[in-house]
């Protein structure tokens, strides 16, 4: 069990500067390898104020200079929207400048605004990303590779700059589709999950669907890492802790805009937070998520664990404008003490299980 930070990046309004918020992104990962995460991770989209990521392999790059341990990662690259053969080369090329640190994560995205500025079909995209799951080891792992499909066709070539980890780096598949979910499963590939801002029913609701899919996948799915995306935080303070759950409020709210089209903006930038009908209260909230005193957290968590059974968590670190001087001190805290708590409980946990079984 390990965690990391997920760095999504967001501007609420315009008193954050671009170059403030990238800049908190790269001090909080500085921060978390410090605290003693092991991972940290970077989102991609584009043209809007929901994140000011557009490239995660450019943020590893830079980060990779500014650390010397901890991994990172893009969560995710959205295939379609690239370029095949300078993805599948920059890939190598950020391997390499970070030393064999980075975690592939890719997903097909679901922003219709994003495509519509790509020239590229959000209906299409689906069926891309599965052509990409079929290049990206040929491309990784052969020095001479070609490929010839339906939208990607690529003649004999090889990768200039190979890839340091053997034999290409993890690969973290996030998607809500059964049939992709299985296929990464059959092929050994790390899946990326949430369960939003839901309770122990919708994370035991996720564990159904992914024992599902690793049984209609024909494996154990031992060879596959899950990893959880969460929004917790902990504080005795409890307007801190409100401060945290009203970004959380934010990122859900756009996100729903985006994804269901009906996003609202004065200026063609800066989207408005409109209220959404999945909305929940503060309370609703705190009951659902870890989130309250270090106890509370530590103790939710574990019992998250329990019912999801998840490799890694990346905790929602960076969400809309909450105060980067009081985020460092929660990742300092996390590293003293939530992470050291929950990692031995479930070390416990699982040597018990295992002397049981």
């Amino acid at each position: 069990m390990d965690f990391g930070a997920f760095i999504l990046a967001q501007q609420r309004g315009y008193h954050q500067s671009s170059s403030e918020v990238i800049s908190n992104s790269v001090e909080q990962t500085v921060r978390a390898e410090q605290a003693g995460f092991s991972n940290a991770w970077y989102a991609e989209h584009h043209f809007n104020n929901y994140s000011l990521s557009p490239s995660p392999l450019m943020m590893v790059a830079h980060c990779a200079g500014k650390t010397s341990t901890i991994r990172l990662g893009s969560a995710v690259c959205i295939l379609p929207l690239y370029h095949a053969p300078r993805f599948l080369a920059e890939v190598g090329l950020v391997d390499t400048l970070s030393g064999g640190r980075l975690e592939l994560g890719i997903g097909s995205g679901y922003q219709q605004f994003e495509f519509e500025r790509f020239g590229t079909s959000l209906d299409e995209a689906g069926k891309i990303f599965a052509e990409y799951l079929d290049v990206l080891p040929k491309a990784l792992t052969q020095k001479i590779f070609e490929h010839h499909g339906q939208y990607l066709n690529i003649p004999p070539s090889s990768i200039a700059v190979r890839p340091v980890q053997e034999p290409m780096p993890p690969i973290w598949v996030t998607t809500g589709n059964p049939r992709m979910r299985e296929r990464a499963f059959r092929e050994g590939y790390n899946l990326f999950v949430t369960a939003l801002l839901g309770g122990t029913d919708a994370i035991r609701g996720l564990r159904e669907k992914l024992d599902a899919d690793i049984e209609a996948s024909g494996t154990d799915g031992s060879r596959s890492r899950i990893g959880f995306l969460r929004c917790a935080y902990a504080s005795d303070n409890r307007a801190e802790v409100n401060s945290y759950l009203a970004n959380a409020q934010f990122q859900r709210r756009l996100s729903f805009s985006l994804k269901d089209r009906t996003q609202q903006t004065d200026d063609g930038y800066l989207m408005k937070e409109v209220p959404h009908p999945t909305d929940m209260s503060f309370d609703e909230m705190r009951a659902n998520l870890p989130v309250g005193s270090v106890n509370q957290v530590i103790e939710r968590l574990i019992e998250e664990i329990e019912i999801l059974r998840p490799d890694h968590i990346a905790v929602q670190t960076q969400l809309g404008d909450f105060d980067q001087k009081t985020m460092l001190r929660q990742l300092d805290l996390w590293g003293e003490t939530i992470i050291p708590a929950v990692t031995k409980a479930v070390g416990s946990e699982r040597l018990s299980l295992n002397a049981a079984e």
